[in-house]
């Protein structure tokens, strides 16, 4: 925040006569309501401070530290007395009094945005520290900020600030806050991504180490060929050897090494048959397990591109909610799984993915899919007979995202899972249903 800023912020925030409300809407942005309805918000984030104004900050959630107790119980509902910096740095003070039938109370509100040091500190009248955003000791700087002690004023800035002038203070603070949102959206968007890319590769490095079912094929019929060898030559193979000598159906003598001793030649047999069976569950298997990382890395590209066309941030917390630490639930991996406005909206992975939700999900919850076009099934969670529509468009939108890469308009089917026929994995029937249309260039 400089200095220049601040001290054109000091005579619009003089036109206020009252601070109505203030709380953390997180862990280091206070809001502050002044008068009856203008909202201003205080970022105190460390180098990296600043004062914005929005339509709306959602709150992540209510704070209840001995910080916030003082905040609410000195400034709800107090009278503003005046507003200045002091000693002339980036220290913004908000003298403000609460009027009582016998007595006023005197408090100062200080916003100090001072890089590293960045703090909010509140004061009683004398100057001495009621509670503060964040303590300092005596340790990290000469200027103490404890509960209970004096505060110090704030050294002396060695240099001349230079002038930033503003135009318009309203328009300055929501371009803050626009400017901060779009940085924030790019920095999660960059964050986000190369979280998902490195679980691309992943499975790009497991796909192409896959077996190869000619060379599969092959080790096949060698063990079976030199288990019947081993079979056909019992009576000239002795226990323990480890080069084994033997004849072929043509009579021609060839060398079998082990890498192992085995008690009796009839064992030896049997470890050639166990290595051809073995190839062979691993040939059987190969293909679903080749069209299973497929799957799972056709969902990733779709959620990549989710991420990058993300045009605010409520979008990417959508996408990466937040994991609770104190419940340890194994997470399904053919079913990802979001939250919009507390509703739980389940996603299919894969086949597989798509066939546990159909079977998993209640009567009353509703299924999403694409209008006539093959797409990843939805779920949104709810015992409830109706569902907000904007509930239903977000969820029908996610289910676009994560089946097409093309941009465009699309019709989404919805209805309640007890109208779902299954008729062979996950195809399905449904007859009773509504439509939606989703604009995923939006």
């Amino acid at each position: 925040m400089k200095l220049s800023h601040l001290k054109q912020l000091i005579g619009y925030f003089k036109k206020f006569e009252k601070i109505s409300a203030i709380y953390r809407t997180s862990d280091t942005i206070i809001k502050v309501v002044f008068d009856r309805d203008d909202e201003v918000y205080f970022d105190m984030q460390r180098s990296n401070s600043a004062i914005f104004t929005c339509e709306n900050y959602t709150r992540s959630k209510v704070y209840n530290a001995p910080f916030d107790v003082v905040l609410s119980k000195r400034f709800n509902r107090c009278e503003l007395e005046g507003v200045t910096l002091v000693e002339g740095d980036k220290i913004l003070r908000f003298t403000t009094v609460q009027k009582g039938a016998y007595k006023e109370i005197k408090t100062y509100l200080q916003f100090e945005f001072t890089g590293k040091y960045t703090n909010v500190i509140i004061l009683d009248e004398d100057e001495t520290v009621l509670e503060a955003l964040r303590h300092i000791d005596l340790f990290s700087s000469f200027r103490e900020v404890r509960v209970g002690q004096k505060l110090l004023p704030p050294p002396v800035a060695p240099f001349v600030a230079k002038e930033y002038p503003i135009e318009n203070i309203e328009k300055f603070l929501r371009d803050v806050y626009n400017e901060r949102s779009k940085e924030r959206l790019e920095s999660l968007k960059k964050q986000k991504v190369s979280f998902l890319e490195k679980k691309l590769s992943r499975l790009q490095k497991l796909y192409a180490n896959l077996d190869d079912e000619t060379l599969l094929g092959r080790e096949i019929e060698k063990n079976e060929h030199l288990g019947n060898l081993i079979l056909a030559n019992l009576h000239l193979i002795k226990p323990y050897e480890r080069h084994l000598h033997v004849r072929d159906y043509e009579g021609n003598e060839i060398e079998i090494r082990l890498e192992s001793f085995f008690s009796a030649p009839a064992d030896i047999a049997k470890y050639f048959f166990k290595l051809s069976k073995k190839a062979k569950q691993k040939a059987k298997n190969l293909h679903i397990e080749r069209s299973s990382l497929q799957e799972k890395m056709e969902f990733l590209r779709h959620f990549i591109q989710t991420v990058q066309n993300a045009r605010d941030i409520s979008k990417i917390e959508l996408l990466f909610p937040a994991k609770k630490q104190d419940k340890k639930v194994k997470q399904n991996e053919s079913i990802e799984q979001f939250f919009i406005d507390g509703y739980k909206v389940m996603i299919g992975k894969s086949e597989k993915g798509n066939i546990e939700l159909l079977q998993k999900a209640k009567a009353k919850d509703t299924w999403i899919h694409l209008k006539e076009r093959p797409s990843a099934h939805v779920i949104i969670v709810s015992d409830k007979q109706s569902l907000p529509q904007h509930i239903i468009y977000e969820a029908a939108k996610l289910c676009v995202d994560f089946s097409l890469f093309e941009k465009g308009r699309y019709l989404v089917d919805y209805t309640p899972r007890r109208e779902v026929k299954i008729q062979e994995g996950a195809n399905v029937l449904y007859n009773k249903y509504n439509t939606i249309e989703v604009d995923n260039t939006l």
